[in-house]
């Protein structure tokens, strides 16, 4: 059976925190670029399915791929690990200094790659800035002023409700990132994280790593944001909210409802290697 049942998942899940905290960090840097640009184009492509359908929901089917292949090569994802390192410093496995230290690389590493891709995709449907007619253009500008004018003519109050959706967000993304770890085949762990991706999305709901890409990109084409609209009523609290929804919502609901002291299993310690005696009498 390619099921992989509670008990084991937990161990799973704070194996790969552990994991996490341990790549060194050009590691953490080239994966969590390689996830901020696959993110951005997964984002294109379901901006294109909307526009091309007319039907946004297809939009949101399609989009998981770009999650799908980030967990698949093991990338480095955030808003995952926003689930997976804090249950292995939990449980001693991991130190906060080490969590810490992935968090601020791998948001700075999407943020380039997110960006890069904004400006290699924005030149080329642009042809340089020359043709401003492509259909993804205005897509591309009506999603990035969505994504931050709203909040702001709310005020305070707008930062309280980009906050919660980006809770709301992560509580799905984080769910898809632990379900990835219900299975063992290939196809079941792309089945498992693909529904909670899909809600999410179809959702209109806040991603600290896809705005990365659709905010710079919308206004590299001409949206009426500014780089301190962006991170003042977008990015920044869209990053706090991601990280409580993936916690609250996900990470300890999920520990503390199989977690128990008997199935607790602190993690092996590598056996010495022994060297057979034959071994030893060849070399003499």
């Amino acid at each position: 059976m390619s099921y992989v049942k509670p008990n084991q998942l937990i161990d799973d899940i704070i194996q790969s925190g552990l994991r996490k905290t341990r790549l060194t960090l050009g590691q953490m840097a080239v994966r969590g670029v390689l996830a901020g640009a696959i993110l951005g184009a997964a984002t294109t492509v379901a901006l294109t399915a909307a526009a091309q359908t007319g039907l946004p929901i297809v939009g949101a089917v399609l989009f998981p791929v770009g999650f799908a292949v980030i967990l698949l090569l093991d990338l480095e994802l955030v808003t995952g690990s926003f689930a997976l390192i804090p249950l292995a410093i939990m449980e001693g496995r991991a130190t906060l200094a080490r969590g810490l230290r992935n968090f601020f690389v791998v948001i700075l590493a999407h943020l380039v790659g997110a960006v890069l891709y904004a400006v290699l995709y924005t030149t080329s449907i642009t042809y340089l800035g020359t043709d401003m007619s492509d259909p993804m253009v205005q897509a591309l500008i009506n999603l990035a002023e969505h994504k931050v004018l709203p909040y702001e003519a709310v005020g305070a109050g707008g930062i309280l409700v980009v906050v919660i959706k980006a809770m709301l967000c992560n509580w799905m993304v984080a769910i898809g990132t632990i379900m990835f770890y219900t299975s063992k085949s290939t196809g079941g762990k792309i089945v498992a994280m693909w529904l909670p991706v899909t809600i999410f999305f179809s959702l209109g709901l806040e991603h600290a790593v896809v705005n990365m890409f659709a905010i710079p990109a919308g206004i590299m084409v001409g949206a009426d944001v500014t780089i301190g609209e962006w991170w003042v009523w977008n990015q920044a609290p869209v990053l706090v909210g991601n990280f409580l929804g993936a916690i609250l919502f996900t990470a300890l609901p999920v520990y503390f409802s199989h977690r128990t002291r008997v199935n607790r299993v602190k993690e092996p310690v590598a056996a010495p290697v022994s060297v057979p005696a034959e071994s030893v009498l060849d070399r003499s």
